[in-house]
């Protein structure tokens, strides 16, 4: 097995001052290993990177949604502002459901100025302003439209969840070993970051509704995640890329042409995944650009209130 490697350093006065490790895929068009560093193939967690497929697995079941804006949301990490929570709602209410059937843990909104209106009106924790509750609301949908129990829809028993993890296995041609339980309470399923790279290639390249659910996505990034996010900044800036980041440090993306990435930082940091994720996409030749994008790439390091430092990634670990 292939140890993770060093990724991305955070360099202060010069001198290297940290270092996370960690391990990276890159897929070429036809689904080939263009590039790789660290340990790919070993099981590990995807956490919410996996949100495309589950939606995926939501539309085959028969899931129908009026507006793709929605589905969008069903494989959100979203911060939990007022556009989310509402359309989450509103999902809710036309399956004449309301927050109390969400199964998600109440949460503040991830968005600090939201967070802080929230909490001035004294507003309480929300099952709604979690960051999965996109995802919950199209789950519970699909089992009020197919006729499911809705109690027990997190079950991996469920029928929704068994479809879920028959999606997640035929697209990252992986055999699930290890299933426990997500942050948000939903079954989580153990596939290696090649899967993901592999799953992801599969979401932009198969057409039909997995098409479907990316250009949702890529039409709707804000809602796939939010203000000063980066996947909202890099599905902006960049056409047609689809971007998912996940909780531990691991994220993944795909072109339109089938090239596909996966990330997973060891330590868990969400800091360090998106300069990996600029490293990846430069490496496929993709011209990576803008204010937004470089603030990804390379985080200033402060001291005094001044940058005297960066987060950036390791050059050559791609090599």
């Amino acid at each position: 097995m292939t140890a993770p490697v060093p990724l991305v350093e955070l360099v202060r006065g010069g001198l290297r001052e940290g270092v996370h490790f960690g391990s990276v895929v890159l897929l070429d068009a036809d689904g080939s290993v263009l590039r790789s560093a660290g340990d790919v193939r070993s099981p590990m967690f995807p956490r919410s990177t996996v949100k495309p497929a589950q939606a995926l697995a939501m539309l085959r079941a028969g899931l129908d949604l009026p507006d793709d804006a929605d589905l969008a949301l069903g494989a959100s990490s979203h911060n939990g502002e007022p556009g989310h929570v509402e359309r989450a709602l509103a999902v809710l209410r036309r399956h004449g459901l309301d927050e109390d059937a969400l199964r998600c843990p109440p949460d503040l909104p991830g968005h600090e100025p939201t967070r802080e209106r929230w909490l001035a009106a004294g507003a309480a924790p929300s099952r709604l302003a979690m960051n999965c509750s996109g995802k919950h609301a199209a789950m519970l949908a699909t089992c009020v439209q197919r006729g499911w129990p809705v109690e027990g829809y997190l079950d991996p028993a469920h029928p929704l969840q068994r479809g879920a993890r028959d999606v997640l296995a035929e697209l990252s041609g992986d055999s699930i070993e290890l299933t426990t339980v997500d942050g948000c309470g939903a079954p989580l399923f153990a596939i290696s970051l090649l899967g993901l790279a592999r799953t992801f290639r599969g979401v932009v390249t198969a057409g039909g509704d997995a098409g479907r659910v990316a250009d949702a996505m890529r039409a709707h990034p804000w809602l796939v995640a939010g203000t000063d996010r980066d996947d909202t900044a890099l599905m902006t800036a960049i056409p047609g890329l689809l971007s998912k980041i996940g909780a531990e440090g691991v994220l993944a993306l795909a072109l339109p042409d089938g090239r596909a990435a996966a990330v997973k930082i060891s330590d868990g940091a969400a800091r360090a995944r998106g300069p990996v994720a600029v490293a990846a996409l430069r490496a496929f030749g993709v011209q990576v650009a803008g204010d937004e994008l470089d603030r990804i790439a390379e985080q200033p390091v402060l001291g005094g209130g001044e940058q005297v430092g960066v987060l950036r990634f390791v050059a050559g670990a791609l090599d």
